[in-house]
């Protein structure tokens, strides 16, 4: 049989080569062009994982060897996704132009004074700060109350502490309490710190609740005290017009309470009563 002259043949050859010996060739080709003419290191989505294996991070395909991936990246389905991705970052790139552009216009058509994006500040929080609480009660209407004395060393100039209550179903650290309400207080770089106290009404009249900021210290200092059921029963008074407490006196540069008077007795400096007399009849 003469296999010299046959169609499609050469000398030596097995004969004319299929359809899947011809993609196995091109194949090959395409992966030894590409080793020649590309260089991985510069491939975004060219990935080695832990094992070992090729990994194409657009279309999230594995591969074997680099020439895989090389085969890979020259058909069809990562074209198509290279495509896909120029045609949505053109359009991001498009929206952010026209937003910009359109917030100058409404800057200079209100005179230079427009909208403008003030990024958000993220602070670096360094701990939780010192603290100092005090239980303090009025020795005039026997009202109970607390004072705080916070400790922020580390703040910057011109930043002045913060508080306020917080009911305990706004708090999700543990289960809501109604018997109990929260006092936060905040002052950056230092971490918002919360007190759980009772859930009683707070007096807010006047000299009742008072915050002081000392700059020199970095100490805030707050005092409240709870309103009770019926004010004004001890000691003759309306509330308001008791005794200064002796820890907001020594801060104002006052005197506490004349000696002998205990400030928890406002009835302990009086006279002692008189015996009574007998008259006989």
């Amino acid at each position: 049989m003469d296999f010299q002259n046959r169609a499609g043949s050469k000398p030596g050859s097995g004969g004319v080569a299929g359809g899947s010996e011809s993609n196995i060739d091109r194949r090959e080709r395409l992966r030894k062009l590409a080793l020649e003419t590309i260089d991985l290191a510069k491939d975004p989505y060219f990935m080695k994982n832990h094992l070992g294996s090729y990994e194409c991070k657009l279309c999230l395909t594995l591969h074997n060897n680099e020439g895989s991936y090389l085969a890979h990246t020259q058909g069809k389905k990562h074209q198509t996704n290279l495509a896909r991705r120029a045609a949505k970052d053109a359009h991001d790139t498009q929206n952010v132009a026209t937003k910009d552009g359109a917030a100058q216009m409404g800057a200079a058509g209100m005179g230079g004074v427009g909208p403008r994006i003030v990024p958000k500040k993220v602070a670096v929080k360094i701990g939780r700060p010192g603290y100092k609480v005090t239980k303090i009660r009025d020795p005039m209407t026997r009202q109970l109350g607390l004072l705080f004395q916070i400790q922020y060393p580390e703040t910057d100039d011109g930043i002045r502490p913060r508080h306020r209550f917080m009911s305990a179903y706004e708090q999700r650290q543990e289960e809501p309490n109604k018997a109990f309400q929260y006092l936060l207080f905040a002052a950056e770089p230092y971490e918002t710190i919360a007190f759980k106290v009772q859930s009683k009404e707070i007096d807010k009249t006047e000299g009742r609740f008072w915050t002081f900021w000392d700059p020199d210290a970095r100490q805030f200092h707050l005092q409240f005290f709870f309103k009770t059921e019926r004010p004004g029963q001890y000691g003759g008074g309306a509330p308001g017009a008791g005794v200064m407490d002796r820890g907001r006196a020594a801060m104002m540069g006052m005197s506490g309470p004349p000696p002998g008077l205990n400030p928890l007795n406002p009835f302990g400096g009086a006279p002692p009563l008189q015996p009574p007399t007998f008259v006989n009849q």
